[in-house]
């Protein structure tokens, strides 16, 4: 059955997105948009056509990222069951940090000095926004009264701290991160525990 057009348009766009993540991970921000192009199988235009400049294509990522990250806070039910999302977010942010391709953070790391505003747009669409969403469900638990969380936004860093622990640092070190399914899984049902019993109403 032939896919519809805006169903090849969304592969195109992961094509596209999965090229950068892997090119601009291995040869810095200066890769050209031709390599992202060839390594996703379609034009330069097509790429420009769906991300006006670098600057934009990077932000994608990062958005992409966080989506991911924050996906267990949008879930059916997320709101009346804290402690189960909060394992969920943990598992989720532990396994994009540990398990997949970290190269972006690390390239954006090492182009901070030469590209400050690339650097601050890539903090505040990635770890700024993911905190927010935190926060934003720590206010909604706290009005509930399933939680209480006086500084929400203080509260979102600690969480994301405890969790990661030295593991991001690690990571864009390259050194190992290594854990397995099983050990996310201790760490995250730990961590979210911990947490609703630090923030108990």
């Amino acid at each position: 059955m032939p896919r519809i057009a805006g169903q090849i348009d969304m592969a195109k766009t992961e094509a596209i997105l999965d090229a950068a993540s892997d090119v601009l991970g291995e040869r810095g921000l200066s890769a050209p948009m031709e390599a992202i192009a060839r390594r996703a199988g379609v034009s330069k235009q097509t790429v420009y056509n769906h991300y006006g400049s670098k600057a934009e294509l990077i932000r994608a990522l990062v958005e992409r990222r966080v989506e991911t990250i924050t996906a267990p806070l949008r879930e059916p039910g997320a709101e009346e069951h804290p402690e189960a999302t909060l394992k969920a977010y943990a598992r989720t942010l532990l396994t994009v940090v540990t398990n997949k391709n970290y190269s972006l953070m690390r390239v954006t790391v090492q182009s901070a000095g030469e590209m400050p505003d690339l650097a601050r747009e890539v903090f505040e669409a990635g770890p700024m926004h993911s905190r927010a969403q935190l926060a934003e469900f720590f206010e909604i638990e706290t009005r509930a009264g399933r939680m209480n969380v006086p500084n929400a936004l203080q509260a979102a860093e600690f969480y994301g701290g405890m969790v990661l622990g030295q593991r991001q640092t690690r990571a864009l070190l390259r050194l190992a991160v290594d854990l397995t399914d099983d050990e996310i899984e201790i760490l995250s049902s730990e961590a979210a525990r911990i947490f609703m019993r630090a923030y108990a109403p």
